[in-house]
């Protein structure tokens, strides 16, 4: 780990700030965070919260920090088309004098353009609108991914416009114009699916827009009726695709030197055993320090997702642990930078 700490640091850039409040109440070393907002110690603790239900962003992250008991690093948000951001509630969220939180912001640039369209300009005004906004409105660094999970919207046909070399042209042209434009404070996020039948596809590789415009890659992987633990969560694999080693290992040998982050995480229902949600965050408690390189985890709090419940609060059992785990040390060594 302070191996990877250390490569983090030479890559990544100085620490931006060191608090050592909590880290000398643990009894720990100060934690610093750099300017790729790595922590130097654990990880953020971050939720995407009461997802589907209408709440409006505040109500939602504080009904969920209430119910979770424990308040989040990270507020995970999601943005489309020629909406801009952060909106008022969401800077208010991220500056709030009792509790600063990092904004990790999703954003799909367009519904109805593809990839390649994006890539050779027909969005620039809207780029360019949307970088004078964070100019006049947010200056603090964000995390900021882009059309998250590209993997089940590739169409390999050669001239459709969303082949992944489109994706990654897509990315590269969107980060580089923001930057061009200004916006300095973005910290990009590769976002995968993690699942092992997306990864085994021929073009797999070609999605990835290269090492100057990410600086941390994500996977958003569901506890789905084949995960036990969360160990086979992070590193999910399936017989019928026998080479492929499981997210985490691959992020490990592919990018050494960056941080992981699980932008999303979710536990299902299981209504023959209503115990496995508890049993799930007690493994998270148990095995997330055999993962370094995660700097991240993000939950996915919805009482309605596509393919289920994943509320961490569905029962008393479940509520206990999570809020156990929310309060572990190990997410709370280090502290979100103050604006």
């Amino acid at each position: 780990m302070l191996a990877l700490l250390a490569a983090c640091s030479t890559a990544e850039g100085a620490p931006a700030r060191v608090d050592t409040s909590t880290a000398e109440l643990a009894g720990a070393p100060s934690c610093a965070v750099t300017a790729r907002l790595i922590p130097s110690c654990g990880a953020w603790w971050g939720v995407a919260p009461e997802v589907f239900t209408g709440a409006p962003v505040a109500e939602a992250l504080r009904g969920a920090e209430s119910r979770m008991g424990a308040g989040a690093d990270v507020l995970h948000v999601y943005h489309r088309g020629s909406e801009l951001f952060p909106t008022p509630q969401e800077i208010g969220l991220a500056r709030d004098p009792g509790r600063p939180r990092l904004l990790m912001i999703n954003w799909k640039p367009s519904l109805d353009r593809t990839w390649a369209d994006i890539a050779d300009g027909a969005l620039d005004r809207r780029i360019d609108r949307l970088a004078d906004h964070l100019r006049r409105t947010f200056p603090e660094r964000f995390f900021l991914t882009l059309h998250h999970e590209p993997e089940n919207d590739v169409d390999a046909r050669s001239g459709s416009g969303m082949q992944a070399s489109d994706y990654a042209a897509m990315f590269r042209h969107v980060v580089l114009r923001l930057r061009e434009r200004g916006v300095k404070n973005a910290v990009t996020v590769m976002t995968y699916m993690g699942a092992p039948n997306w990864a085994a596809k021929p073009w797999f590789e070609d999605l990835y827009p290269g090492d100057d415009v990410v600086d941390w890659v994500a996977m958003d992987p569901y506890a789905d009726d084949r995960v036990r633990d969360f160990d086979g969560l992070v590193n999910k694999t399936r017989k019928e695709y026998g080479s492929w080693p499981g997210f985490y290992r691959w992020m490990q040998a592919r990018f050494p030197g960056k941080p992981v982050m699980v932008a999303e995480w979710g536990v299902f229902e299981r209504p023959a055993d209503r115990a496995f949600k508890r049993r799930f965050f007690e493994s998270v408690l148990r095995q997330i320090k055999r993962y370094p390189q995660i700097k991240a985890l993000l939950y996915f709090d919805s009482p309605q997702a596509p393919r289920g419940n994943t509320s961490f609060d569905s029962d008393p059992g479940a509520a206990r642990a999570f809020t156990q785990l929310a309060r572990d040390r190990y997410f709370r060594s280090t502290r979100v930078p103050r604006p």
